[in-house]
Order: structure tokens, then sequence, then C-alpha cells
């Protein structure tokens, strides 16, 4: 049958009892199958992961500006890393920092969650945050 319309006989189901077959244009049928893969990649949202830098004399309009940044991209799906970079003198006011990264923590908890905690590594403190479920 498959033959004197000019289609191709697929196989659809073969583990099914008895195999499912169609008569179709086989290449018709992978390309609506590619184009439904694309679909699919094309709505899935890849997360990344963006860095905020802080300093410890942040005032409180770029903290809350950083403060805002980081919650858009954790409701977005995103992974942030906050970094406290401190400059000179300022490693003698580390309270500052370890202060303003708490502040952090404390503001962002309702959007998300500490995946990383904070880390002091020489002249920079790090954390990573990631997005609730």
């Amino acid at each position: 049958m498959a033959r004197e319309r000019g289609y191709d006989l697929v196989e659809v189901s073969p583990t099914a009892a008895p195999p499912v077959c169609r008569i179709l244009d086989y290449g018709k049928y992978k390309y609506a199958e590619h184009k439904k893969l694309q679909q699919a990649k094309k709505k899935q949202h890849r997360m990344q992961i963006k860095e905020i830098r802080l300093h410890p004399r942040t005032e409180e309009h770029d903290f809350m500006v950083k403060l805002n940044h980081t919650k858009e991209f954790l409701k977005k799906g995103d992974k942030v890393i906050v970094c406290m970079v401190f400059r000179g003198r300022e490693m003698a006011h580390r309270e500052l920092g370890d202060k303003l990264m708490d502040r952090f923590i404390k503001e962002t908890v309702n959007v998300g969650k500490i995946d990383t905690p904070i880390t002091r590594r020489g002249s920079r403190f790090s954390m990573m945050l990631a997005p609730l479920k």
C-alpha cells in the first residue's frame, strides 16, 4: 500500500504488541521531529553565573542597586557570586565587610539560598547564591 501511494512504511513503536507501523513520508517525519527538538531547546533556560562586586565602603544606594540586580538574576534562575573586594587599608576593617555580606544574605533570603558559604581568600570574600526552586 505504501509503495502504491509513494510513501514509506515506518515502524513507530517496535516494542508494542503488535508493533505499530505508519504509512508516511519519512523525510517529512524526520523534519518535523527535528523542529520539535529545536522548539524544546529554545524554551530551555540555561543557568548562568553572574558576579556582583561590593566594597566595604559601598554606599546605601549602590548597595540597593546591586541587591536589586541580584534579586533579578535569582528570579531568572541564574546563580550569583557575590564578591567583597578590599583595597589597601580597607583590609584593617574586615568587620565592615562581614556586616555587609550578612546584610546581603538577609535581604536575599526570600529569593535565593546560599550555595557556597562565605570564603575568605586574601583580599576577597566571596559566596555563591542559588535561586530557590
